[in-house]
């Protein structure tokens, strides 16, 4: 065997030790296909208000753009999936993967600990982590790696444990052994796009990012939310997971054992009429070290009012 056989075995290895529920190696190279794609989805304004997305279109599709030299993208998933549930059916919804802590920070210490590692092996290698922090292809590059394949809804999927789950890379200039796709099994399967309530996955594989509910709810800063939806968002206030809840292959998903992502029971147990009375100093306390800061109280507030 290889010594970078050896080295890449070891790797996931230890991502399994610290959490990872997965771990994919794929070769750094430019993104050409996916990068055409892109360029059209940007062009017919998918991306809506989203105007990051038209930044740094180089870096997107050319990890040697990010670190220099790089040689391998190692891509690995984090598991969120929770059987807990907010416990008034009438209550506004928040999108599973914010229940609990911050992600970015969750995962991220997890990342460095296995950059650590690889320093530690293989040398003082030049590689960066991302977790949905830069400009990276991140289902593009695990689905390059043999993770899982990209649905129907353009979640990545994986025939074990489904679509829930965070991810993450490393992008360093060390060559390691390479993995190969996997096969697509969402077959003839369309219920992420039949249950769509807004239409957001207009063709299979492909989503209108400017119609997606997660779209509205987190990413517009727009005082009000246009009335051509009203009635559409299905009850969430946070983000949206229909198109994961109707996903036969999440029928498989397994809870997490990470104890920063375990909903609070205050936040759980929250009524309809507590959520439409949430004060600033509720929210800053509820949601003190979660991701559903980024949309800010008088975000939120706004959710909540265009429900009613």
């Amino acid at each position: 065997m290889s010594k970078s056989f050896d080295l890449s075995f070891n790797i996931k290895q230890r991502a399994a030790e610290l959490g990872f529920s997965s771990c994919g190696i794929a070769h750094a190279e430019e993104l050409t296909e996916e990068a055409r794609y892109l360029e059209s989805w940007l062009n017919q304004d998918r991306q809506g208000k989203m105007n990051y997305m038209l930044n740094h279109f180089d870096k997107r599709i050319d990890p040697t753009k990010l670190v220099d030299g790089a040689k391998s993208v190692i891509s690995l998933s984090f598991n969120y999936y929770t059987d807990k549930h907010q416990s008034d059916p009438d209550a506004p919804k928040i999108a599973m993967y914010a229940l609990g802590q911050d992600y970015h920070t969750v995962v991220r210490e997890r990342l460095e600990q296995l950059l650590d590692y690889i320093r530690s092996v293989a040398g003082d290698v030049n590689g960066r982590c991302f977790v949905d922090s830069a400009p990276v292809l991140e289902r593009a590059w695990a689905q390059r790696s043999g993770i899982g394949w990209i649905g129907k809804n353009t979640n990545l999927l994986t025939k074990r444990q489904g679509s829930y789950f965070f991810l993450a890379e490393i992008i360093l200039d060390l060559k390691l052994d390479f993995d190969s796709p996997v096969k697509d099994y969402c077959g003839s399967c369309t219920r992420c796009i039949d249950a769509c309530p807004t239409q957001a996955i207009y063709e299979p594989y492909k989503l209108d990012a400017s119609k997606c509910i997660s779209y509205f709810t987190i990413e517009i800063k727009d005082q009000m939310l246009s009335d051509e939806y009203r009635g559409k968002f299905d009850n969430w206030m946070y983000g949206c997971d229909i198109c994961q809840q109707v996903c036969p292959i999440n029928s498989q998903a397994e809870p997490h054992t990470t104890p920063d992502f375990e909903p609070t029971p205050e936040l759980l147990d929250m009524s309809k009429a507590e959520w439409e009375a949430l004060s600033e100093e509720q929210f800053k306390k509820l949601f003190k070290n979660s991701a559903v800061k980024r949309t800010k109280y008088s975000g939120l507030k706004r959710n909540i009012e265009f429900l009613k």
